[in-house]
């Protein structure tokens, strides 16, 4: 790990966000739909299930780079500082995953946000295609721009991801380190890590519906709402279970995504370190 600081976060990252991102894209599709004011067949229904996957291609592997460089290099920062606070060995590599994955997806989201603002807007039948989703967001026409428009719904897809992650990747790690210990081996393999991966982003994804409903709300939104008025008028129009919406489609696709993005990354380390698992 020590000899490609850099090399695999990149390499490994990239690989896993393109592959679970092509992978799974008709079923964010359909969770899209489903979240999206007016139901599943207003928006589009089952026709066009690949539409805005475009956007998705062009920011997969930078995104999915970007966050494991954060992650791994924090990981690295970050565990010596908290072991030095907390004498729990357990505790310490808790509190180390949840911050280096929460910094992840910040330094993530600032590629991540953008290519999500136009994908669910193709998704959602909103426009034919990726670029004309984008010209729109860019034009005098709109009056979105770059920071009202491909930066809508930033702050919301923190307000998501970090509860996420922060519960996605301690019991990812702490699950790898169990399979390990109980096999006896130094690390899990890269079909554990997959297994690991499917179990953590499923119990995540489940717990962090809600948040994941009002980011898509926003982001198909044209103009600027509130967090709060938003979730006023869901539950009021719609009723409580509203903020559920898709949550089966979600937990299925993460948890099938987690499988792949995070035994591929595994595999894909392997592979850049030579380490046979």
């Amino acid at each position: 790990m020590e000899k490609h600081p850099i090399l695999i976060p990149l390499l490994s990252g990239g690989a896993a966000g393109t592959c679970t991102d092509l992978f799974f894209f008709p079923i964010d599709t359909l969770k899209t739909r489903l979240q999206a004011k007016g139901g599943f067949f207003t928006n589009g229904g089952w026709t066009g299930m690949y539409r805005g996957v475009g956007s998705a291609i062009v920011g997969s592997a930078p995104g999915a780079s970007l966050f494991f460089l954060t992650y791994d290099n924090m990981n690295r920062t970050l565990f010596p500082i908290f072991s030095s606070y907390v004498s729990a060995p357990g505790l310490a590599h808790g509190l180390t995953h949840m911050t280096a994955a929460s910094l992840g997806e910040i330094a993530a989201c600032t590629i991540r946000v953008p290519t999500e603002v136009i994908k669910q807007r193709v998704q959602a039948s909103k426009y034919h295609s990726s670029l004309a989703a984008l010209k729109s967001v860019l034009s005098n026409h709109t009056g979105e721009g770059v920071f009202r428009g491909l930066y809508r719904g930033y702050s919301t897809t923190i307000m998501r991801e970090i509860p996420f992650t922060m519960i996605q990747f301690p019991l990812y790690e702490a699950l790898k380190r169990w399979t390990a210990k109980r096999t006896g081996r130094n690390s899990a393999s890269a079909t554990e890590g997959a297994v690991c991966g499917s179990i953590a982003g499923g119990v995540a994804a489940a717990c962090t519906t809600p948040l994941d409903v009002l980011k898509t709300r926003i982001m198909l939104s044209e103009k600027r709402v509130s967090v709060r008025h938003l979730v006023r008028e869901i539950v009021t129009d719609e009723g409580f279970q509203a903020l559920f919406k898709g949550v089966g489609p979600r937990t299925m696709w993460i948890s099938a995504g987690g499988a792949v993005f995070l035994g591929v990354y595994e595999a894909a380390k392997n592979l850049v370190t030579g380490v046979v698992a």
